[in-house]
Protein backbone atom coordinates (compact mmCIF):
# COMPACT_ATOMS: atom_id res chain seq x y z
CA UNK A 1 0.00 0.00 0.00
CA UNK A 2 2.85 2.39 1.10
CA UNK A 3 6.27 2.51 -0.66
CA UNK A 4 9.18 0.55 0.98
CA UNK A 5 10.87 3.34 2.73
CA UNK A 6 8.45 5.86 3.19
CA UNK A 7 8.85 7.13 6.78
CA UNK A 8 12.95 7.03 6.57
CA UNK A 9 14.92 9.15 8.05
CA UNK A 10 11.83 10.66 10.42
CA UNK A 11 11.95 10.29 14.20
CA UNK A 12 8.46 9.70 15.66
CA UNK A 13 7.81 9.48 19.18
CA UNK A 14 4.73 6.73 20.14
CA UNK A 15 3.38 7.12 23.58
CA UNK A 16 2.46 3.79 25.88
CA UNK A 17 4.02 2.31 22.17
CA UNK A 18 4.85 -0.87 24.17
CA UNK A 19 1.80 -2.65 23.81
CA UNK A 20 -2.11 -2.21 22.37
CA UNK A 21 -2.57 0.00 19.59
CA UNK A 22 0.51 2.01 20.35
CA UNK A 23 2.59 -1.14 19.42
CA UNK A 24 0.65 -2.10 16.34
CA UNK A 25 1.14 1.47 14.95
CA UNK A 26 5.24 1.58 15.56
CA UNK A 27 5.40 -1.51 14.39
CA UNK A 28 3.88 -0.21 10.87
CA UNK A 29 6.02 2.58 11.40
CA UNK A 30 9.05 0.48 11.94
CA UNK A 31 8.36 -1.38 9.18
CA UNK A 32 8.64 1.96 6.84
CA UNK A 33 11.70 3.22 7.70
CA UNK A 34 10.97 5.30 10.53
CA UNK A 35 13.32 5.26 13.64
CA UNK A 36 10.75 4.91 16.36
CA UNK A 37 11.05 6.20 19.96
CA UNK A 38 8.35 4.19 22.71
CA UNK A 39 7.27 5.30 25.70
CA UNK A 40 5.68 4.17 28.65
CA UNK A 41 5.85 3.11 32.79
CA UNK A 42 7.11 -0.16 32.34
CA UNK A 43 11.12 -0.22 31.23
CA UNK A 44 11.03 -3.97 30.71
CA UNK A 45 7.93 -4.21 28.72
CA UNK A 46 9.23 -1.04 25.95
CA UNK A 47 12.93 -3.34 25.86
CA UNK A 48 10.55 -6.44 25.28
CA UNK A 49 8.60 -4.86 22.27
CA UNK A 50 11.76 -2.68 20.98
CA UNK A 51 13.97 -6.29 21.13
CA UNK A 52 10.79 -8.11 19.32
CA UNK A 53 10.06 -5.49 16.81
CA UNK A 54 13.94 -4.56 15.80
CA UNK A 55 14.38 -8.65 15.45
CA UNK A 56 11.45 -8.80 13.34
CA UNK A 57 11.89 -5.91 11.00
CA UNK A 58 15.20 -4.01 11.84
CA UNK A 59 15.69 -0.96 12.11
CA UNK A 60 15.48 1.33 15.47
CA UNK A 61 13.56 1.15 18.07
CA UNK A 62 14.50 2.95 21.19
CA UNK A 63 12.80 2.34 24.75
CA UNK A 64 11.90 5.53 27.16
CA UNK A 65 10.61 4.69 30.77
CA UNK A 66 8.95 7.48 31.87
CA UNK A 67 5.28 8.36 33.89
CA UNK A 68 3.43 11.02 31.45
CA UNK A 69 1.74 12.25 34.29
CA UNK A 70 4.21 14.01 35.90
CA UNK A 71 4.98 17.15 33.33
CA UNK A 72 8.66 17.45 34.41
CA UNK A 73 9.43 13.58 33.62
CA UNK A 74 8.40 14.25 30.15
CA UNK A 75 9.89 17.48 29.41
CA UNK A 76 13.46 15.69 30.64
CA UNK A 77 12.45 12.61 28.42
CA UNK A 78 12.23 14.97 25.04
CA UNK A 79 15.01 16.58 26.05
CA UNK A 80 16.90 13.78 25.65
CA UNK A 81 15.30 12.61 22.62
CA UNK A 82 16.19 15.76 21.19
CA UNK A 83 19.90 15.82 23.08
CA UNK A 84 20.50 12.14 21.69
CA UNK A 85 19.20 11.51 18.50
CA UNK A 86 17.71 14.49 17.31
CA UNK A 87 14.08 16.09 16.65
CA UNK A 88 11.05 14.18 16.67
CA UNK A 89 9.24 14.85 13.24
CA UNK A 90 6.08 13.21 14.58
CA UNK A 91 4.47 12.42 17.77
CA UNK A 92 1.53 9.78 18.40
CA UNK A 93 -0.50 10.12 21.77
CA UNK A 94 -1.61 6.68 22.25
CA UNK A 95 -1.22 6.48 26.26
CA UNK A 96 -4.45 6.09 28.03
CA UNK A 97 -6.12 4.16 30.85
CA UNK A 98 -9.56 3.44 31.39
CA UNK A 99 -11.81 1.17 33.72
CA UNK A 100 -15.69 0.49 33.79
CA UNK A 101 -17.42 1.72 36.84
CA UNK A 102 -20.83 3.20 37.80
CA UNK A 103 -20.43 7.00 37.79
CA UNK A 104 -21.49 7.35 41.26
CA UNK A 105 -18.76 4.92 42.54
CA UNK A 106 -16.51 6.58 40.96
CA UNK A 107 -13.90 8.31 43.57
CA UNK A 108 -11.61 11.35 43.13
CA UNK A 109 -8.32 9.41 42.83
CA UNK A 110 -10.13 6.79 40.24
CA UNK A 111 -11.00 9.62 38.12
CA UNK A 112 -7.80 11.40 38.40
CA UNK A 113 -5.97 8.12 37.80
CA UNK A 114 -7.62 7.65 34.09
CA UNK A 115 -7.75 11.88 33.22
CA UNK A 116 -3.69 12.78 34.40
CA UNK A 117 -2.94 10.03 31.73
CA UNK A 118 -5.49 10.59 29.35
CA UNK A 119 -5.93 13.98 29.24
CA UNK A 120 -2.87 15.71 31.50
CA UNK A 121 -0.52 13.75 29.96
CA UNK A 122 -1.15 13.79 26.65
CA UNK A 123 -1.15 18.06 26.75
CA UNK A 124 2.49 17.36 28.85
CA UNK A 125 3.70 15.48 25.80
CA UNK A 126 1.87 17.77 22.83
CA UNK A 127 3.26 20.90 24.69
CA UNK A 128 6.79 19.52 25.18
CA UNK A 129 7.61 18.61 21.92
CA UNK A 130 5.43 21.55 19.79
CA UNK A 131 7.23 24.32 21.80
CA UNK A 132 10.51 22.65 20.58
CA UNK A 133 9.58 22.68 17.13
CA UNK A 134 8.19 26.26 17.29
CA UNK A 135 11.35 27.18 18.84
CA UNK A 136 13.54 25.73 16.09
CA UNK A 137 11.44 25.80 12.94
CA UNK A 138 10.78 22.56 12.54
CA UNK A 139 7.62 20.97 11.45
CA UNK A 140 5.85 18.54 12.85
CA UNK A 141 2.84 16.11 12.73
CA UNK A 142 0.73 14.83 16.17
CA UNK A 143 -2.26 12.55 15.98
CA UNK A 144 -4.13 11.49 18.98
CA UNK A 145 -6.07 8.17 19.58
CA UNK A 146 -9.33 9.53 20.99
CA UNK A 147 -12.45 7.31 21.25
CA UNK A 148 -16.06 7.57 19.35
CA UNK A 149 -17.07 8.63 22.96
CA UNK A 150 -16.25 12.23 22.34
CA UNK A 151 -19.12 12.47 19.75
CA UNK A 152 -21.57 10.61 21.59
CA UNK A 153 -20.64 9.94 25.24
CA UNK A 154 -20.72 6.77 27.11
CA UNK A 155 -22.20 5.74 29.98
CA UNK A 156 -19.68 4.12 32.93
CA UNK A 157 -16.25 5.10 31.50
CA UNK A 158 -17.24 8.74 32.02
CA UNK A 159 -13.89 9.94 33.16
CA UNK A 160 -12.17 8.11 30.18
CA UNK A 161 -15.13 9.94 27.93
CA UNK A 162 -14.15 13.56 29.56
CA UNK A 163 -10.69 13.49 29.57
CA UNK A 164 -10.40 12.07 25.99
CA UNK A 165 -13.22 14.78 24.55
CA UNK A 166 -10.16 17.01 26.17
CA UNK A 167 -7.86 15.92 23.53
CA UNK A 168 -10.20 15.98 20.81
CA UNK A 169 -10.77 20.11 21.63
CA UNK A 170 -6.78 20.17 22.39
CA UNK A 171 -6.40 18.97 18.65
CA UNK A 172 -8.88 21.07 17.29
CA UNK A 173 -7.20 23.88 18.69
CA UNK A 174 -4.07 23.47 18.17
CA UNK A 175 -4.39 22.73 14.62
CA UNK A 176 -5.57 26.39 14.60
CA UNK A 177 -2.88 27.81 16.51
CA UNK A 178 -0.05 25.93 15.69
CA UNK A 179 -0.89 25.37 11.87
CA UNK A 180 1.14 28.69 11.11
CA UNK A 181 4.28 26.94 12.34
CA UNK A 182 3.79 23.88 10.12
CA UNK A 183 2.80 21.56 12.57
CA UNK A 184 -0.61 19.27 11.81
CA UNK A 185 -2.60 17.78 14.57
CA UNK A 186 -5.14 15.17 13.44
CA UNK A 187 -7.24 12.84 16.00
CA UNK A 188 -8.06 8.97 15.05
CA UNK A 189 -11.28 7.84 17.59
CA UNK A 190 -11.29 3.75 16.88
CA UNK A 191 -13.94 1.64 17.42
CA UNK A 192 -13.39 -2.19 18.71
CA UNK A 193 -10.23 -3.39 18.72
CA UNK A 194 -9.43 -6.91 20.42
CA UNK A 195 -6.33 -5.65 21.96
CA UNK A 196 -5.74 -7.33 25.59
CA UNK A 197 -5.67 -4.44 27.05
CA UNK A 198 -8.61 -3.45 26.56
CA UNK A 199 -10.59 -6.20 26.55
CA UNK A 200 -9.60 -7.32 30.15
CA UNK A 201 -10.78 -3.42 31.26
CA UNK A 202 -14.01 -2.69 28.97
CA UNK A 203 -14.96 -6.86 28.60
CA UNK A 204 -13.87 -8.92 31.22
CA UNK A 205 -16.33 -11.31 31.00
CA UNK A 206 -16.36 -11.75 27.32
CA UNK A 207 -13.74 -11.53 24.60
CA UNK A 208 -15.16 -9.33 21.95
CA UNK A 209 -15.63 -11.43 18.06
CA UNK A 210 -16.93 -10.65 15.09
CA UNK A 211 -20.75 -10.91 14.91
CA UNK A 212 -20.80 -10.11 18.79
CA UNK A 213 -20.08 -6.48 17.93
CA UNK A 214 -22.74 -3.83 16.58
CA UNK A 215 -21.43 -1.97 13.41
CA UNK A 216 -22.82 -1.79 10.18
CA UNK A 217 -20.40 -4.56 9.18
CA UNK A 218 -21.08 -6.23 12.32
CA UNK A 219 -17.00 -6.85 13.04
CA UNK A 220 -14.15 -5.86 15.03
CA UNK A 221 -11.38 -3.78 13.44
CA UNK A 222 -8.28 -4.93 11.65
CA UNK A 223 -5.35 -3.65 12.49
CA UNK A 224 -3.88 -3.01 9.37
CA UNK A 225 -6.85 -0.63 8.90
CA UNK A 226 -5.87 1.23 12.07
CA UNK A 227 -2.28 0.71 10.85
CA UNK A 228 -2.30 2.24 7.36
CA UNK A 229 -4.15 5.31 8.43
CA UNK A 230 -1.88 6.34 11.04
CA UNK A 231 0.49 6.21 8.40
CA UNK A 232 -1.20 8.39 6.01
CA UNK A 233 -2.07 10.92 8.41
CA UNK A 234 1.81 10.60 9.21
CA UNK A 235 2.97 11.26 5.77
CA UNK A 236 5.88 13.31 5.21
CA UNK A 237 5.78 13.64 1.90
CA UNK A 238 6.09 17.44 1.21
CA UNK A 239 3.28 19.63 3.26
CA UNK A 240 0.43 18.17 0.94
CA UNK A 241 0.81 14.80 0.99
CA UNK A 242 -2.66 14.25 2.53
CA UNK A 243 -4.25 16.97 0.05
CA UNK A 244 -7.63 17.03 2.48
CA UNK A 245 -7.73 21.22 1.58
CA UNK A 246 -10.84 23.08 1.91
CA UNK A 247 -11.75 20.93 4.88
CA UNK A 248 -12.34 23.12 8.67
CA UNK A 249 -10.75 22.00 11.61
CA UNK A 250 -13.41 19.25 13.08
CA UNK A 251 -14.86 17.96 10.44
CA UNK A 252 -15.79 13.61 10.93
CA UNK A 253 -15.40 11.13 8.68
CA UNK A 254 -16.54 7.94 9.15
CA UNK A 255 -14.12 4.46 8.42
CA UNK A 256 -17.16 1.58 8.55
CA UNK A 257 -16.62 -0.08 11.35
CA UNK A 258 -14.11 1.27 13.69
CA UNK A 259 -12.94 4.61 12.94
CA UNK A 260 -14.25 7.80 13.11
CA UNK A 261 -11.39 10.25 12.35
CA UNK A 262 -11.88 14.27 13.98
CA UNK A 263 -9.75 15.71 11.15
CA UNK A 264 -7.96 19.41 12.14
CA UNK A 265 -6.13 19.36 9.24
CA UNK A 266 -3.34 22.58 8.42
CA UNK A 267 -5.75 23.68 5.42
CA UNK A 268 -6.74 26.77 3.44
CA UNK A 269 -9.17 27.43 6.26
CA UNK A 270 -6.91 27.05 9.23
CA UNK A 271 -4.21 29.20 7.14
CA UNK A 272 -6.50 31.79 6.89
CA UNK A 273 -7.91 31.36 10.71
CA UNK A 274 -4.10 31.63 11.80
CA UNK A 275 -2.92 34.17 9.94
CA UNK A 276 -5.26 36.25 11.70
CA UNK A 277 -4.30 35.74 14.83
CA UNK A 278 -1.81 38.02 16.17
CA UNK A 279 1.53 36.93 18.20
Amino acid sequence: MFEANLLRGKRILVTGGGSGLGREIAERYLQLGAEVHICGRRQQMLDATAAELTGRHGGVVRAHAVDIRHADAVDAMVERIWAEHGPLDGLVNNAAGNFVSRTQDVSPRGFDAVANIVLHGTYYVTHHVGRRWIATGHKGSVISIVVTWVRTGAPFVVPSAMSKAGVDVMTKSLAIEWGRYGIRLNAIAPGIFPTEGANSRLSPKAAWEDGAVRNPMNRLGRMPELQNLAVGMKSFQGENALDWTGLSAGMVFSFVPMLVIFLAFQNYFIRGLAGAVKE
